[in-house]
């Protein structure tokens, strides 16, 4: 969701605008070698430890869109400087640029209710504060350019250009989803679609906790059956699971349940543990 808009002081401004023409000059560098240039010490970071000044404005001139990830070494990011096409004047252009922003988020979460199309797309003024005034009328092109079908009351949207799938078997793997996938990130439609309340629980205190720290949907067939918890504990990853009418004796379910576990394992470079 980039870029999003500075709020500098005249001091860091100066930074940031060095650091621009130093990017420029020459071309995409890694944050070690930009400290070295420019030293401008440590400070707090997000999460209250110390973190070196200038990788921290790399960071937030990221967020801003004013630089962008030109490759990675050894996971660390390589930044380059981020060139914008000009804003076009004519509206009609601008529109489209909007519409094709919002298709690309609708060609993501599809199928949405009315209310997460609405709360999706304007949730696209973060991404381009430029265009914030301008959202809203997106929201009604985007309800009036997709294609939509009523259900129980409830008015759903996808693609205009998108085929309703033939039916067919479900496949039976099991998948461990995480709790901002695409399947998982509209909690009204996922209560709508397997009729039982998921939250993401890490922020919550511990006793008032539920399902777990870092519950992840547990997906079999075309239904979400519960969640697991994973941690890792001396080299190996052990798991917990809940379910919201109770485990599935079908055979077929716990070896496909042992193979997703199997996948997270070699994942992570886990040992077996006890499942």
């Amino acid at each position: 969701m980039h870029p999003r808009p500075a709020a500098h002081g005249n001091r860091v401004a100066k930074h940031v605008q060095s650091l621009l023409d130093f990017l420029r000059e020459r071309g995409p560098t890694h944050p070690r070698e930009v400290n070295s240039h420019f030293l401008h010490g440590r400070t707090t970071n997000y999460f209250g430890g110390s973190s070196n000044a200038t990788t921290q404005l790399l960071q937030t001139m990221h967020c801003q869109g004013l630089l962008r990830v030109a490759r990675r070494e050894n996971g660390i990011r390589v930044y380059a400087v981020q060139e914008h096409d000009p804003e076009p004047r004519d509206k009609t252009e601008r529109q489209e640029r909007i519409d094709k922003l919002a298709d690309a988020a609708v060609n993501i979460y599809a199928p949405m209710p009315a209310a997460s199309l609405s709360f999706l797309l304007r949730r696209l003024r973060y991404a381009a504060p430029q265009w914030r005034a301008e959202v809203g009328s997106a929201v009604q092109r985007a309800k009036q350019r997709l294609s939509h079908t009523r259900v129980d009351g409830v008015d759903w949207y996808w693609p205009a250009d998108e085929k309703a799938p033939r039916r067919r078997t479900p496949s039976d793997e099991v998948r461990l989803l995480a709790p901002f996938d695409p399947v998982v990130w509209d909690r009204p439609r996922f209560e709508m679609f397997w009729g039982w309340r998921y939250r993401f629980e890490a922020y919550t205190p511990a006793p008032k906790r539920i399902r777990g720290y870092y519950s992840l949907p547990m997906l079999w067939r075309d239904r979400v059956i519960g969640w697991a918890n994973l941690s890792m504990k001396s080299g190996n990853l052990e798991a917990g699971f809940g379910y919201v009418e109770s485990a599935p004796r079908d055979a077929v379910f716990k070896r496909e349940l042992a193979v997703e576990l199997d996948r997270v394992r070699a994942f992570l470079g886990a040992g077996s543990g006890t499942p």
